[in-house]
């Protein structure tokens, strides 16, 4: 089949949507992909990528006339599966599910609860928009041909409202963390933060920690709203080390150096039931995890005995759960261990592709 994917936000290698999905479905279909950052069109490991051009202004002026845009591209290549990613293009979605095109819609996250914590939505109007979005995502479900969740918990929210609805977990891809070839000693005491930074990821609690502790953090990715001006003014901050946004090749190589892996998100009603990737990309590189006291990441970290579990918003906490693993290594060893096998045993995403490329054929049927 000739299959579409589309995003009017996310960048052209998103891990998710070109690094796992396109290329697994390219495995079976001709496959192209929409974005809008004004970077051109190419053809990039067998995909074509269109680029219909990033918008000047406003997130209003953004969404509508990209929107457009990414639905003009689509008309013009005419794919039987158009594959969106971006709540904003439920619009389009239900337009172009009423032409005839089999329409799927990935959700990446709880949106509904997401909102509840974006910064630039004014607090009162929080709980407006989200039971919109909500009511939107609940009626354009049945119209399309499948609804693929990154959750379980987001699967059964869809599968009410359309019963080709399928978890397609975020799982770590063997090939990138498998061939680390450094020993427990050889690594620092250091910790380590991968991924977007901001106040709810719990930045500000896991950087004070540091000065209780006086170990240091290695932080790698994107600073969010004003996370950055906030951290500087920590009595901690002077032991990280922040090595800006990484390419995949430099996030196996620093996950190479480090002794513990940091996911202490705060409990928003998004976070709470999310499973983060970089949970489980700590997890294939060897070391142990120091993780939210969440209760659906339980079964993860306890019941795999690869972590240890805190009160996110406790920097004491946090400090002293770094210090334990540090001063009592073969445990944390150990705990490294359990955590690579329970990802090989169980999280990987060439178990996810597969699921993929079965719910594609049904389509087809």
């Amino acid at each position: 089949m000739k299959v579409c994917h589309i995003t009017s936000v996310h960048p052209r290698y998103d891990i998710r949507i070109f690094i796992k999905e396109c290329q697994a479905l390219a495995r079976e279909h001709q496959v192209s992909l929409i974005v809008a950052d004004s970077l051109g069109d190419e053809l990039h490991s067998g995909i074509h990528i269109y680029d219909v051009g990033k918008v000047a202004g406003g997130r209003l002026k953004r969404m509508r006339v990209t929107s457009q845009a990414i639905f003009n591209q689509v008309c013009a290549l005419k794919p039987q599966v158009v594959h969106f990613h971006d709540p904003e293009l439920i619009g389009i979605g239900r337009k172009l599910a009423r032409l005839g095109y089999k329409v799927i819609y990935d959700v990446h996250e709880d949106v509904p609860k997401q909102i509840m914590n974006k910064h630039w939505i004014p607090k009162l109007l929080r709980p407006v928009i989200s039971l919109y979005v909500e009511w939107q995502e609940r009626k354009a479900a049945n119209e399309f041909a499948g609804v693929i969740c990154a959750t379980e918990i987001i699967t059964q929210r869809f599968v009410r409202y359309n019963p080709k609805s399928i978890a397609i977990h975020n799982y770590p891809i063997l090939a990138e963390l498998t061939q680390l070839n450094v020993t427990w000693q050889q690594r620092s005491d250091h910790l380590c933060y991968l991924g977007s930074i901001s106040e709810t990821r719990g930045i500000l609690p896991l950087v004070d920690s540091l000065a209780l502790s006086g170990l240091t953090l290695d932080l790698a990715g994107p600073y969010s709203g004003d996370s950055e001006s906030k951290i500087k003014i920590s009595q901690g901050f002077k032991q990280v080390n922040y090595h800006g946004i990484l390419n995949r090749q430099q996030v196996s190589e620093l996950l190479g150096q480090v002794k513990i892996g940091m996911v202490t998100l705060l409990p928003t009603p998004s976070y709470l039931e999310s499973l983060p990737i970089k949970l489980f990309e700590y997890m294939l590189a060897g070391i142990p995890v120091i993780t939210s006291n969440f209760p659906l990441w339980q079964s993860i970290v306890q019941g795999h005995n690869c972590g240890l579990m805190v009160d996110p918003s406790d920097a004491q906490a946090i400090a002293a759960a770094c210090k334990w693993l540090l001063e009592n290594q073969e445990q944390a060893k150990q705990m490294g261990e359990n955590g690579r096998q329970a990802v090989l045993n169980h999280y990987t995403w060439d178990q996810e592709q597969e699921r993929l490329l079965a719910f594609y054929r049904q389509l087809e049927s």
